[in-house]
């Protein structure tokens, strides 16, 4: 007899089993606040010296306005895809494919610069335990031959755990939040409390700053340190409500902004300026031995480095799922849309994603000194993001601007406020583009080089209309005639391997 006929397992879809904390931790762990903290407050100090609390909270009322526009945008049309999905259908296909463009690279950038991060945190904490050399190497947490090769194996890591699904990333993402933010509040809190440099409501006025282009500067290195909140908002096709999401993602901003701003007033208690700039990457390690004796002080340094875990983790998911809406739309291949079988994850996305930030992370060996080489990723990656949030407020004063005839309420949510936010980050990137293009004369690849901060940038916009027109007129992809992304539930997504096999799991 004939063997029976196999149901048809129907098309593998992303399943809907995340809530309202899984979004917290995805956007949490993608903005890390402790990296943020631990790295970034000495970056800031080179532009905003003592004002560097006030440019954080100055820089938080733009990126709210973003953040309500997003979670306004979201309620309308959930996908995965977000500001492209949203910018193409509200101004127009080719700046719709620009904004996921530039998430998409800003991001793996973002994983490339991270892994070096995150190596050069892992060496730090060997050389507490008193590894200071192997097979003749030493374990130089300012190299970043070294930092990048130990942050390889990190990608590859968390690479693994993301394919596995965001469920049991979402899971380990928690238990390292927990830990972290424990030790920051701790050390933060009793840094306000002995530091003897004295509080000045001056460091609250972002506009002491010394010159406009160090406030502008300031401003970007600040928007993108905030950057990673909307993570929740690309696993929108996995929550089961979209609400959620959106929920999530404000919730974890609020968390951020409350969290900068304590740090960043604790760590100018306890260092001046001077100290600040001296330990950049190292400050949070730094604080740690300067309030507390050894095993206690290598506790910021752990907290640290389970930050950088779970942002490099973290960053991987929304990159990846953001190239899978470009894939249904046939913006991008094919091979960008593939769900793994059992995990219901876009892991050969993944993969890829992963394979470009290590290729990324071996050719920025090339800057010889890590905060270099965080500086030229921060400043050229703070452009984009800014390009891309105002893009994506600009669709939301767009596609509600009927708003405006709906109350004073209705047209400040829907349609004033995105808009104010979108024209403020247009204005601050344009100010900046206009600032590197005069202050140098020849190129350098240094961060202090107007035209070498410019090249980067610039590459990623050139590329992306490259990229677009391939879309359009090779693959004639739909997206170009419409600008209006896939539904997720419209086309049945492609099992990662064989046509036949195990369906996934429901």
């Amino acid at each position: 007899m004939p063997s029976a006929v196999q149901q048809d397992p129907g098309p593998v879809r992303m399943r809907r089993s995340l809530g309202v904390k899984d979004g917290v931790a995805i956007a949490a762990s993608s903005t890390a606040a402790t990296t943020s903290i631990g790295i970034g407050m000495g970056a800031l100090a080179a532009y905003a010296g003592r004002q560097t609390p006030g440019l954080l909270l100055l820089a938080a009322l733009p990126i709210l306005g973003i953040a309500l526009s997003y979670a306004r945008l979201n309620r309308t049309e959930p996908n995965c895809g977000s500001g492209y999905t949203w910018v193409g259908r509200s101004i127009g296909p080719w700046p719709g494919f620009l904004t996921g463009w530039v998430v998409l690279v800003g991001n793996v950038v973002f994983m490339a610069y991270t892994g070096a991060v995150t190596g050069s945190v892992v060496l730090q904490f060997l050389n507490k335990l008193g590894w200071h050399s192997v097979l003749g190497i030493r374990l130089d947490p300012a190299s970043t031959g070294i930092s990048t090769a130990v942050g390889l194996v990190a990608l590859v890591f968390v690479t693994a755990t993301a394919i596995t699904g965001v469920r049991s990333a979402t899971r380990i993402q928690l238990a390292l939040l927990i830990f972290e933010y424990a030790v920051l509040l701790v050390f933060c809190g009793w840094a306000l409390v002995v530091g003897d440099q004295p509080f000045s409501l001056s460091w609250l006025n972002p506009f002491a700053i010394g010159s406009p282009q160090a406030l502008a500067q300031g401003l970007v290195l600040a928007v993108f340190i905030y950057w990673g909140w909307d993570a929740a908002f690309s696993v929108n096709e996995e929550t089961r409500n979209a609400s959620d999401a959106s929920r999530g993602g404000l919730i974890a901003l609020a968390a951020m902004t409350g969290l900068f701003l304590f740090g960043a007033i604790a760590f100018q208690r306890v260092m001046s300026t001077d100290e600040l700039l001296r330990n950049g990457p190292q400050a949070l390690t730094y604080l740690g031995n300067r309030l507390a004796p050894e095993p206690w002080a290598s506790l910021p340094l752990a907290a640290l480095m389970c930050s950088a875990f779970a942002s490099l983790q973290s960053s991987v998911i929304p990159t990846a799922r953001g190239a899978l809406a470009m894939g249904r739309d046939r913006t991008l291949g094919a091979v960008w849309q593939r769900v793994h079988p059992r995990y219901g994850s876009p892991a050969v996305g993944t993969l890829l994603i992963m394979a470009v930030a290590a290729l990324l992370a071996v050719l920025a060996v090339g800057i010889p000194e890590l905060n270099d080489m965080i500086l030229t990723a921060v400043n050229s990656i703070g452009l984009t993001v800014a390009l891309y949030y105002g893009l994506t407020a600009l669709a939301c004063a767009v596609r509600f601007r009927d708003s405006l005839r709906g109350g004073p309420v209705r047209a400040l949510r829907d349609v004033l406020v995105p808009a104010a936010s979108a024209l403020t980050l247009f204005g601050l990137g344009g100010f900046l583009l206009w600032n590197y293009a005069t202050m140098s004369d020849h190129f350098e690849a240094s961060p202090d080089n107007g035209w070498f901060m410019l090249t980067l940038p610039t590459v990623f916009v050139v590329l992306g209309l490259g990229v677009a027109a391939w879309a359009k007129w090779v693959r004639r992809s739909p997206y170009f005639r419409t600008g209006r992304g896939t539904d997720a539930d419209a086309i049945a997504l492609p099992m990662d391997g064989a046509a036949t096999g195990s369906p996934g799991r429901p």
